[in-house]
């Protein structure tokens, strides 16, 4: 028996001579030179009469059954004389439902997958660390020494100078007494204990009873160090806002000026640490019911990629932000050895532990906006199919519904698709 060179030509005769399809000499098959004319027809028989499976090739049985590997249907073999035929019938169909192709398959995979999931966000203040600089006494700003929105201000430094009727008269009671009635002490003692309630330090005071005049601004100082900004009167919530605001529009000029009246008791300013911070990761509502506080996290900031660094996810948000679509999840951190700049934007990478379950390879499936598709094969050609999915996680996609273990897809299911077709599944 001699045959082409080239196997997919699959031409055979009895005798030499040339391929008709290519040109070349043919020759003489190596297997049937031991073969006498019934062995050879024997041969034939036993090739054409067993089973194998069509994933494995490698599986051969002399009966019907199941591929013992992947479990599918073993068919019938067909002879290496016999060309495979594709019915008029199959070759008729619409090709928006399936295709006629010869691509590699795949099966889904039943295993156990370490979840990452992708997540970004932005740095900002801690406000639970905010401190807060208030008014003990009624009065008017006479001097204002900060001008700016989150201008950097030491523990210690002078705020601002106050002129306050209420000081002024409670000063001179003081003095009034120590002049007229200086045996007095339980009144001179009452006396000073008022100003001290009122904001005014041991300093201050010292200096009004060594000069016998009373101080017409009381000074203001700031007992945190930290961003300054003005307070909001309405409560932490919009303290917090304030906070998060982009820092192009912090920049600018404190609200606050000079001329302007204050409450007894009014919250005027707020401190920020910047050394105590967030970041505010954003978490898609697929993803949300992965993440769990304290999953680790590893953030990497825009500012300096090679600065990332190890922390845990210590709060989830249980509403959503207003005018947002995800999920907020907070994770603290000491910033002062990091010293990430205030509103810079970070990458997170979140470790959401061990999931198992049925995966396929990205490629394989195909995204038609909300449906997702996988060309599944059906005897002679491969059919698009529907599926439900959920994570995408390392380049595998969750497979829930909709496809067999045993059955095979196209391993690259854009190689079937026509870009001037419409995919029907139905």
């Amino acid at each position: 028996m001699y045959t082409c060179p080239m196997p997919q030509d699959s031409v055979f005769s009895d005798k030499p001579g040339k391929c008709p399809k290519c040109g070349m000499d043919l020759v003489l098959m190596e297997n049937h030179t031991m073969h006498t004319g019934h062995d050879m027809a024997d041969s034939n028989m036993t090739a054409s009469s067993g089973y194998t499976c069509p994933m494995h090739p490698n599986v051969h049985s002399d009966t019907a059954g199941t591929c013992p590997v992947c479990g599918m249907k073993l068919e019938k073999v067909k002879s290496a004389l016999e060309p495979k035929a594709v019915s008029l019938n199959t070759l008729l169909k619409p090709s928006n439902r399936q295709v006629i192709a010869n691509v590699p398959m795949i099966h889904m995979m039943a295993r156990e997958e370490d979840i990452e999931m992708e997540s970004y966000g932005f740095i900002t203040y801690d406000t639970r660390q905010t401190g807060v600089i208030s008014s003990n006494f009624a009065g008017r700003i006479e001097k204002l020494y900060v001008k700016y929105r989150y201008q950097k201000i030491a523990k210690g430094q002078r705020i601002m100078d106050i002129y306050s009727p209420e000081l002024l008269t409670a000063q001179e009671n003081l003095l009034f007494l120590l002049k007229n009635d200086l045996e007095n002490t339980m009144l001179i003692n009452a006396a000073k204990q008022k100003l001290y309630l009122l904001g005014m330090s041991n300093q201050q005071l010292n200096d009004v009873i060594k000069t016998g005049k009373p101080s017409y601004k009381v000074s203001v100082f700031s007992n945190y160090s930290g961003h300054i900004h003005e307070s909001n009167s309405a409560g932490m919530n919009n303290n917090q806002a304030e906070a998060m605001r982009p820092l192009a529009v912090t920049t600018e000029e404190l609200s606050v000026k000079e001329g302007m009246y204050v409450k007894k008791g009014q919250n005027i300013f707020s401190v920020y640490n910047p050394n105590r911070a967030w970041a505010l990761l954003n978490i898609f509502t697929g993803q949300a019911a992965l993440v769990k506080t304290g999953n680790k996290v590893r953030i990497t900031p825009e500012t300096d990629p090679a600065s990332d660094f190890r922390a845990a996810i210590d709060y989830i948000e249980p509403v959503y932000r207003d005018g947002s679509k995800t999920v907020t999840a907070r994770v603290y951190f000491d910033n002062s050895a990091y010293k990430i700049p205030i509103g810079s934007q970070v990458k997170a990478t979140i470790f959401a532990g061990d999931r198992s379950a049925n995966w396929l390879p990205e490629e394989a499936v195909l995204s038609l906006g909300l449906d997702k598709i996988v060309f599944v094969r059906t005897g002679e050609a491969f059919m698009a199919r529907k599926i439900e999915t959920g994570i995408t996680n390392k380049h595998l996609v969750q497979v829930l519904s909709g496809l067999g273990k045993t059955e095979a897809v196209a391993a690259n299911a854009q190689y079937l698709v026509d870009s001037e077709s419409f995919i029907k599944t139905n």
